[in-house]
């Protein structure tokens, strides 16, 4: 994950926490991130989640709030100047968004990502910003109504590195399907580009 990187298409580089992509990673970092990647995706701490969030996803889901299930998605992510999103609520193909804030210190705690009361109809308002300092992050409920954004990254921020881990809803066929389809093409597109670095 180069931080030096500023096209357009690499203001924010990803690379998904499962065994099929750590592999590319020197044998040091691999062993740290699958152990990571594992704990992210163990059923005991979506559990702890979905307790946690239990208000907001029985507003959505009702009763089938504790029994539905998740696919969860844990991303490492690094964004460097220039990054930003709008405000938005996430997509209904989502149940649960966590984000963890990987700082080495709390240099930059005026990145973090924003929250918004508000509609598009009548406009949004600045609600509360969540400082980008060590240990830290959020959780929520995916709803209709969890407006969150990110301001555009300055450039005195060398890398603003973090874990997105989602949890897709995965009931119906179509989403165990999609989401499945999913990981195969992030796969497929990850193995393209180890080939194409490998032929540079």
């Amino acid at each position: 994950m180069s931080g030096r990187s500023r096209t357009r298409d690499s203001l924010r580089i990803k690379m998904d926490l499962f065994p099929e992509q750590i592999r590319h990673l020197p044998r040091s970092k691999k062993r740290v991130w699958l152990l990571v990647g594992q704990a992210l995706c163990s059923k005991r701490v979506g559990e702890a989640f979905r307790r946690k969030l239990l208000p907001g996803l029985r507003e959505r889901f009702g009763a089938r709030a504790q029994s539905i299930r998740f696919y969860p998605i844990p991303i490492l992510t690094r964004d460097v100047p220039g990054y930003h999103i709008g405000v938005h609520p996430d997509t209904h193909w989502k149940g649960m968004t966590i984000q963890i804030y990987l700082p080495p210190d709390d240099a930059i705690e005026n990145v973090g990502t924003l929250f918004h009361s508000g509609s598009k109809a009548l406009g949004f308002q600045r609600e509360k910003q969540i400082p980008f300092v060590p240990n830290s992050g959020y959780a929520f409920a995916v709803g209709e109504k969890t407006y969150h954004s990110v301001d555009p990254v300055g450039s005195h921020v060398v890398t603003r590195d973090s874990i997105l881990l989602t949890y897709f809803v995965d009931q119906s066929m179509l989403q165990i399907v999609r989401n499945r389809f999913k990981r195969l093409g992030n796969l497929i597109l990850s193995e393209l580009k180890a080939l194409a670095r490998f032929l540079a």
